[in-house]
């Protein structure tokens, strides 16, 4: 049988290879982060250094996304992927072959690097493969499932690998699915023309973009951790560094990030609302695994566990549901709905208890599931909808890009938010368990409002929209050129 991508089968395979990749650089978030307290051991790491081993590859995979996504529209997304592919396994085995601290973190960095070349393809081969909507939307639907049900899986094997195997696994794991899925995608994945590097080389703003957005999202992991004045200078560099960026953007004749897409209503209502979801979603995973193993005492494996009804949740939903809801209802009426759902979690979460949580918990991440499940597929077919064809990868690295900033900032936000409400309740004399359990309350609280002003969003800005997703051609040899060669 053929495998070519204008067939059924081929387009199978190609959605089976760009959701494997997606998948291990999803899984590298989470599997990681269960594991630092061995690494730490292991070489010896300062508590407070601890912390780049996740912030290096942050720093990598976030400031490199709007390149990754306009050298695809370049020289091909194909091309891209995989040597994204290839970069993170190479980084995955230097990772595992870590004698000591820098070694680590350089190789962090470059993981995070490869990452960012292979995830901002993946969105832009999607809907050039899958022109029909309904089809569109299963395999966004596929994508969603693989993004949010891939970080509660990576939490329970990080702690398989880690209590069995040691910490080097954690990284080998990557090295054969990394390996198959480059070669598989060599030969699946349409092969493309891009446009050539002389009709988008925009050298000096790469380097504004890059540094601002490496700039602004080690200030937004570091602000915990550093005094204010610091953490302002920081961050009034990085907000400078990407004013530049914007004014050589409105001025340059090829531009990295053509400022025409943000003209698109559905791209810049799609992305502020992305912003603010996942800047509520992303915190409420980290926040209910601090909750679970702090105060409900679990150990790395159970807290896995624990969470694994919202992953089977997003799975069903994403994989069986959303297509069919947003062929029925549209986009916009899906998104709205999924939105208004994570709301009510978060107002479940509100109450958690501090003893024998988990019976309040449990409905919650069944609701907290269903409602990113649902809203997800349809906010990212309007985000990448709209935009010209031959945007459809800096489109993609923007969309990337708008969710790594947002979880970093989430985080950032809400652990501040559950920190400091849980100093006043302990200087008031509460006990750990109840101060720790208020501020993840007052936490969720914020979280919920993210969420609230994202459906307000979606129910003004993307419903002028139509919500009707923009045919992509699936025959075309070269993308249209639309600045000088």
């Amino acid at each position: 049988m053929s495998t070519s991508p204008s067939t059924s089968r081929g387009r199978l395979l190609a959605l089976v290879v760009l959701c494997a990749g997606q998948l291990m650089v999803i899984l590298d978030g989470t599997i990681v982060n269960v594991a630092l307290p061995t690494i730490s051991g292991a070489l010896d790491f300062a508590p407070a250094n601890l912390a780049w081993v996740m912030n290096a590859y942050l720093i990598g995979f976030g400031g490199l996304l709007p390149l990754a996504g306009r050298l695809g529209d370049l020289i091909g997304r194909k091309q891209v992927f995989v040597t994204g592919l290839v970069a993170f396994v190479a980084a995955s085995a230097l990772c595992a072959a870590a004698v000591n601290q820098v070694m680590l973190i350089a190789a962090r960095f470059v993981q995070g690097a490869g990452g960012a070349l292979a995830s901002a393809m993946v969105l832009g081969m999607l809907v050039t493969l899958y022109e029909q909507p309904r089809e569109r939307a299963r395999a966004i639907g596929a994508f969603t499932f693989v993004g949010s049900g891939g970080a509660s899986i990576g939490i329970i094997a990080g702690g398989v690998l880690t209590q069995t195997v040691g910490w080097h696994w954690i990284f080998l794991v990557n090295v054969p699915i990394g390996l198959a899925a480059a070669v598989l995608a060599a030969r699946v994945l349409p092969a493309e023309r891009g446009l050539g590097l002389r009709a988008g080389a925009d050298a000096a703003g790469a380097v504004l973009v890059t540094a601002g957005l490496m700039l602004g999202v080690y200030t937004i992991v570091r602000s915990t951790e550093q005094p204010w004045p610091y953490t302002l200078g920081t961050g009034a560099a990085a907000v400078v560094l990407l004013a530049g960026f914007v004014l050589r953007q409105a001025r340059a004749a090829t531009p990295l990030l053509p400022l025409r897409v943000f003209a698109v209503r559905s791209v810049a209502g799609g992305n502020a609302t992305l912003l603010l979801a996942i800047a509520g979603m992303f915190g409420f995973q980290f926040l209910i695994a601090l909750y679970l193993r702090e105060v409900l005492g679990y150990d790395p494996l159970h807290t896995g566990l624990a969470l694994l009804p919202t992953s089977l949740t997003i799975a069903v939903v994403s994989l069986g549901v959303s297509a069919r809801l947003i062929a029925r209802f549209g986009p916009v009426r899906v998104l709205a709905a999924g939105l208004a759902t994570i709301a009510v979690g978060f107002t479940i979460l509100t109450r958690l208890p501090s003893q024998d949580g988990y019976p309040m918990l449990l409905p919650a991440l069944l609701v907290l599931g269903a409602g990113f499940a649902t809203a997800m597929p349809a906010l990212t077919g309007l985000a990448m909808s709209g935009a010209d064809p031959s945007d459809s990868g800096v489109v993609s690295g923007l969309f990337n890009t708008v969710q790594q900033v947002a979880g970093a900032l989430g985080l950032a936000i809400l652990s501040t938010v559950a920190a400091a409400h849980t100093r006043q309740l302990v200087a008031a004399g509460a006990g750990a368990a109840a101060a720790q359990t208020g501020g993840y309350r007052v936490a969720f609280v914020v979280a919920g409002g993210f969420v609230l002003v994202a459906l307000a969003l979606a129910v003004t800005v993307l419903r002028r929209t139509g919500g009707a997703p923009r045919p992509v051609p699936v025959d075309r040899a070269e993308p249209v050129r639309t600045g000088r060669s």
